[in-house]
């Protein structure tokens, strides 16, 4: 049993990896400042403090096993628009988080990396070994991180596994913990949203890719699997080195088979417009797994989309608040980026 600090645990993946960690017998506590958290997606059992990971000084004290840290901006659109908070945050935040891990002696991280730090594949399914070339401020600042892990391993022998996801969806059911962004940006609960008439219809850019049916291919990940992940992952750092992985299904679902998948799930109409291709969108990105399970020994098991749609429907209809409405306006359809 080891005692995490999970950074950013208030959030959609961090509170369901919380949740995962405490029923596998560690003890947690989470660290968020609940600028797009919320406090009642803190699990039960986790100790809970109100703070900023840019103040982790403060924070990160003896007695820490391990750090996963979720703590992040990660609108894609925004960090364009605003670089400088994506480098402060993500970048920044994450150097003072290694620093006071170093302070005190913690051995152990698992960072929530991402998929955006290979920008445009050169070739799917996409392995740790492509081209980091991301296309944003987010993915550049991710990838910071990663440089800034590799070092802090390589000079003080941490023990660290950079996890890189492909798209997230699905629930953690038990708790009913499901994605709640603000604004949404993500294809399956804009779908959903819809479906529960919160929007009138979702937007659909680019109908002429080179895919079956012309929109984009992209690789969807249970939140629950992705969980497990994390576990693992505390298992198989190694001091002194870096370890990187790719998260994802290995399959790609069409945008037009997600919203079909969500029609069917629902039973309900989902109106959707084709539009134009939106600038920078890769017509598939599917992930390569096969690293993670020879080193982390994982699988992901809820692998069908529909299981994916119908456990995030599930616990909409739950109404417990932690799936909550996004911003009402058209839904944005075209990849449902992480």
């Amino acid at each position: 049993m080891s005692t995490c600090l999970v950074t950013g645990g208030a959030g959609y993946v961090g509170s369901v990896v919380a949740a995962h960690l405490l029923a596998a017998g560690h003890r947690v506590t989470v660290l968020d400042d609940l600028s797009t958290g919320h406090r009642d997606a803190v699990p039960p059992g986790a100790d809970f403090v109100h703070g900023r990971v840019q103040d982790a000084g403060k924070h990160v004290g003896g007695g820490y096993d391990a750090v996963l840290h979720f703590a992040a901006s990660s609108q894609v659109g925004e960090s364009v628009a605003d670089p400088e908070k994506y480098w402060r945050n993500n970048a920044g935040g994450s150097l003072e988080l290694l620093a006071a891990m170093r302070r005190f002696n913690v051995p152990l991280l698992v960072f929530s990396s991402t998929a955006a730090v290979y920008g445009q594949p050169e070739a799917t399914p996409i392995t740790e070994d492509a081209p980091t070339r991301p296309t944003s401020p987010y993915g550049a600042s991710k990838l910071a991180v990663d440089h800034m892990i590799g070092a802090a391993c390589a000079a003080h022998g941490l023990a660290a596994v950079s996890l890189r996801y492909f798209n997230v969806a699905g629930a953690h059911g038990e708790l009913g913990l499901g994605e709640r962004h603000d604004p949404e940006t993500h294809l399956i609960p804009l779908a959903l949203q819809v479906a529960a008439g919160e929007r009138p219809s979702l937007a659909v850019h680019g109908t002429d890719y080179p895919t079956p049916d012309g929109t984009c291919v992209r690789d969807y990940i249970h939140v629950d699997d992705l969980a497990d992940a994390h576990l693992r992952a505390l298992d198989a750092a190694t001091p002194g080195e870096h370890l990187i992985c790719n998260l994802g299904n290995g399959n790609g679902f069409s945008v037009r088979e997600v919203i079909e998948t969500a029609r069917a799930v629902t039973g309900r109409p989902i109106p959707a417009k084709d539009g134009p291709r939106r600038p920078g969108d890769p017509a598939v990105l599917v992930a390569s797994a096969e690293r993670a399970r020879e080193r982390l020994g994982w699988r992901p098991v809820r692998t069908d989309l529909a299981t994916i749609v119908s456990d995030a429907w599930n616990v909409r209809l739950a109404g417990t608040g932690n799936a909550g409405a996004g911003n009402a306006g058209a839904g944005n359809a075209g990849n449902g980026r992480t």
